[in-house]
């Protein structure tokens, strides 16, 4: 039974029959192939479709097949001595999912950019391995309704499956866009917690549906918006810093790393329970982040700086969604720009605390904003600290209670 009371989330949650799902990374490798294997598999060829192979004539070199114009072109693929990969010897890599992703971007020189993996025998499964672990959902069963959501995965619609509301995450009918679906799904059913938003179920099909729990009052940030302080209380400030922390120091303990901890990513069920969401860029342990837009005023500055990221700069980003929910939805470091916010906070300098936030927050805060990432307290540390000083909060509202 879930300590929130929610039944239905429990028994998904406990299902036995229902094991974690492991993507492969690199489904378009095919290992040793011929040049004119590769050209075989890549038929019809069809403009950004693309595998990778080992190269033939230099062992130890990849070769990166892209189709354009009804041709294939092979690009060398080059490891150096520092044993980063390169096509142009200008743009370097540390690992062949990198280079991908870089060229899945962006052309960057390339005749196309890559837009359709052809994938290695089981490799274009993904489905299948859902529906192997027991995650798969028939769309029948799925009844979808109006649209609560929008980015540039596709939306989000609320919706009913098995007589309950559910979300609904819609890809566009794009082979890549699934694909990056199916990766925050496989994490999604490695990991169940009370304060983390749970996955119910993948339903395969032309656009790759995600079925998440619902979450009826929606992101935190709109939530501290709309509300306020003549809704929001200290105690409930209080109550949804410990669900974050929870939900925090359950992916610590296994390794993750969110990467884009905020308020936006937070969401806040019917009985005011705050769950951790939007797992698109977790990772396991440490990991280069791939080329995209950084939230710079909710990143860490060594992973600003060196693209790097830890549980470490998970914690950073806690105390600035701290200071967003203690200054009910503020955009942090109202008046830094952000391409000012790094010299800001290496010179030393720090946001001031929200308006009648407690200085013991506002010292988690502080705590979290060290410089040096192994002088931030672990999510452990702080789960310990925060439910702390929700007991003492507690305790002086029943002593004024008892006064009065």
């Amino acid at each position: 039974m879930s300590r929130h009371g929610n039944d239905w989330v429990t028994r998904w949650d406990e299902t036995p029959h229902r094991d974690a799902v492991k993507l492969d990374d690199k489904p378009w490798f095919h290992g040793k192939i011929t040049r004119e294997e590769a050209e075989q598999l890549l038929e019809p060829w069809v403009t950004g479709s693309f595998l990778v192979r080992e190269s033939t004539h230099y062992p130890g070199d990849y070769t990166l097949c892209v189709c354009t114009d009804n041709r294939v072109e092979h690009y060398r693929v080059i490891k150096d001595h520092q044993r980063k990969l390169t096509i142009d010897e200008e743009v370097f890599f540390d690992s062949l999912p990198e280079l991908v992703a870089h060229y899945t971007e962006d052309a960057d020189g390339l005749v196309s950019r890559l837009i359709t993996p052809v994938n290695k025998a089981g490799g274009d499964g993904y489905s299948k391995q859902f529906e192997k672990a027991g995650w798969s959902i028939d769309r029948k069963l799925i009844t979808s309704g109006r649209v609560i959501g929008r980015g540039n995965f596709g939306e989000v619609r609320k919706g009913t499956y098995m007589g309950k509301d559910v979300a609904i995450k819609v890809t566009k009918d794009d082979k890549i866009q699934a694909q990056s679906f199916l990766s925050e799904a496989s994490i999604m059913t490695q990991l169940r917690h009370d304060n983390l938003v749970q996955l119910i179920g993948v339903s395969p099909g032309t656009s790759i549906w995600i079925v998440l729990e619902f979450m009826s009052k929606g992101n935190l940030l709109d939530y501290l918006r709309s509300r306020g302080r003549t809704v929001i209380r200290q105690l409930d400030q209080i109550n949804f810093s410990l669900h974050i922390a929870c939900g925090m120091n359950y992916l610590e303990e296994r390794k993750f790393v969110h990467r884009d901890l905020a308020a936006r990513n937070i969401l806040v069920s019917e009985e005011d329970v705050a769950k951790v969401s939007d797992f698109g860029l977790a990772q396991h342990d440490r990991e280069k982040a791939e080329k995209s837009k950084i939230p710079v005023k909710w990143t860490a500055p060594e992973a600003v700086r060196k693209k790097t990221y830890s549980t470490k700069s998970d914690v950073w980003s806690y105390g600035i969604l701290l200071w967003e929910l203690y200054s009910f939805g503020r955009v942090p470091y109202p008046r830094v720009p952000a391409d000012d916010v790094i010299k800001f906070v290496e010179d030393g300098n720090r946001m001031q605390p929200p308006d009648d936030c407690p200085d013991t927050v506002y010292d988690v805060m502080n705590r979290c904003w060290k410089l040096q990432p192994e002088k931030r307290p672990t999510f452990r540390q702080i789960e310990s600290r925060v439910m702390e000083l929700r007991r003492l909060l507690k305790e002086e509202q029943r002593g004024m209670e008892s006064a009065s």
